[in-house]
């Protein structure tokens, strides 16, 4: 039997029977629970008449609910649409429209969004409630009655390799866009580099034989959105392994110190965050608190800037810890690795990249280590088929190298001798200040290493004189005070004069989506209301 989610999950599931898959604010589930509760869940939206690879979105916080559903359209081979659950009403619909979907699972404190959608879109879908009660308020059913109500025993389908998940990416450089992943295509992302003698497993068969080598983590607390690539694959790996979920609810606010509490509980070994803006709060609810932390043996992290004196800080609580900064997007899954321990360090925004990724110019020619020329990072091995209902940019999204076909990244950095990159940013966000080009990510890097603060984002914004200005907001910690000036005079010790921001608005607001992903429309909002 070829590799699928399904196939996998079904594999595993009697293996694991009597040991925890789930343990959420609902409470815990076993192997065999998880087993039934998906198998039910997706007879229930076939009886409903959700056909193989129709299109189920997601709207939901991290939850029972989402990881259901996750489970049964992977068991059932209907295709995951995943949306952030802050999107208004016509954010929502874009989402809809433009994945196809035939079905809107949603949590019941977002009936707002849902309600609030045009009568037409509302109409054509199923609207399910994912929520612990049988009980609908504003939807057909919820998946706690589809599940009490259809028989848990296996599917017994048969399931394709090229069953398709997709991946809507966060919007910040434009609409969102569904990424369409081949399930192929991200086992053989996530399985890479796991197994000693590097060779992947074809089969559901040869994988269960090879469950425990090398022996993974096997109780991870993913912090980080499950709507977020990097929750989701978080989720899936430890899964699919046989292993142990733990999550919260972070839709409100992230409560650190749960987390805290969770890891002791549960006696986790591994966490899944998404950089500072899940790391800081971290460190200061582990320092106010009186926690253990002593079974967690990794810190893993996707999709933003994860500072050095942040992970320093936690090492110095959490000596045995490995932190593990993963390079990835929804487009290309991790391809650039930053390792630190108590034993070795690295800085903000390093990153050792792998053979199957190189550094090209515009023109196609590879960045010659050590030569300080600009480059975009493009990867080969596991790529996606492309985005979904948009041939053209799609084509834009590949490029020849060297006569193999790599994925353009979209993120520029230079290369030193050693192969090591440097992270400097999106290409789409570069800033042109007088003539210089100035990368965002690179003036943010430094400007979190500030003591004081907590996040910062950095934009352009047009100027007579230079062009465009170098300009930032800063988020504060909570529990000191910083002004703009001695922010710059901090930034001059370590970048450029011209790269330092021209205005600094300091705010309390947090600076980051749902998603983790950064907000550069409310930064630039806040920017101009400072300046108005």
């Amino acid at each position: 039997m070829k590799l699928t989610y399904g196939g996998m999950l079904d594999a595993v599931a009697p293996l694991r029977a009597d040991q925890l898959a789930l343990s959420t604010d609902d409470g815990d589930f076993t192997w065999a629970e998880f087993d039934q509760r998906t198998n039910a869940l997706a007879r229930g939206f076939a009886e409903m008449g959700v056909k193989p690879g129709d299109k189920i979105c997601f709207l939901l916080p991290n939850s029972t609910a989402f990881v259901d559903l996750l489970g049964a359209c992977f068991k059932g081979r209907f295709v995951h649409v995943n949306a952030n659950f802050r999107y208004q009403s016509h954010e929502l619909e874009y989402i809809l429209d433009n994945s196809d979907s035939v079905a809107l699972v949603f949590d019941p404190r977002f009936a707002q969004q849902v309600t609030g959608m045009s009568s037409g879109v509302k109409e054509r879908l199923l609207l399910i409630e994912g929520s612990s009660s049988t009980d609908p308020v504003l939807a057909q059913t919820t998946t706690a009655k589809l599940i009490a109500s259809h028989d848990g025993a296996p599917l017994n389908i048969e399931r394709s390799s090229d069953d398709l998940v997709f991946i809507y990416t966060g919007g910040t450089t434009g609409m969102p866009k569904g990424v369409m992943w081949q399930q192929k295509e991200q086992i053989k992302g996530l399985l890479a580099g796991r197994l000693s003698d590097g060779v992947l497993p074809q089969t559901v068969e040869d994988f269960v034989a090879r469950l425990d080598e090398p022996k993974p983590f096997e109780r991870v607390l993913v912090a980080s959105p499950l709507m977020h690539a990097a929750g989701m694959y978080a989720a899936i790996n430890a899964l699919f392994h046989g292993g142990h979920v733990v999550i919260t609810d972070n839709a409100d606010r992230f409560n650190a110190a749960k987390h805290w509490e969770l890891i002791d509980k549960y006696q986790v070994d591994a966490l899944g965050l998404i950089g500072d803006a899940f790391a800081k709060p971290l460190l200061d609810a582990f320092e106010a608190g009186t926690f253990d932390g002593s079974s967690l043996r990794l810190m893993a992290s996707s999709g933003a800037l994860w500072s050095r004196e942040v992970k320093l800080g936690l090492l110095k609580h959490l000596p045995q810890l490995t932190l593990y900064d993963s390079l990835g997007s929804s487009e290309a899954q991790s391809f650039g690795v930053s390792m630190m321990t108590a034993d070795s360090e690295s800085t903000t925004s390093e990153f050792k990249i792998g053979d199957d990724c190189r550094v090209v110019r515009e023109d196609g020619k590879s960045v010659e280590p050590g030569s300080g020329e600009v480059g975009m990072l493009v990867r080969d091995g596991a790529k996606p088929l492309g985005y979904y209902k948009d041939k053209a940019k799609t084509a834009a999204l590949f490029q020849d190298v060297e006569g193999r076909r790599f994925i353009k990244t979209g993120d520029m950095c230079t290369v030193d001798a050693d192969g090591t990159v440097q992270l400097l940013g999106r290409g789409s966000q570069c800033i042109n200040t007088g003539g210089e080009k100035v990368f965002p990510g690179e003036v943010e890097a430094v400007i979190v290493q500030h003591p004081k603060l907590y996040d910062a984002l950095v934009f352009g914004v047009s100027d007579p004189k230079w062009g465009q200005a170098v300009q930032a907001v800063a988020r504060v910690n909570p529990n000191a005070r910083a002004d703009a000036d001695e922010i710059r005079q901090y930034l001059r010790q370590f970048i450029a004069g011209y790269k330092i921001p021209k205005r600094i608005v300091i705010t309390t607001e947090d600076l980051r989506l749902a998603n983790g992903k950064p907000a550069y429309d409310k930064a630039k909002a806040l920017f101009a209301e400072a300046f108005s």
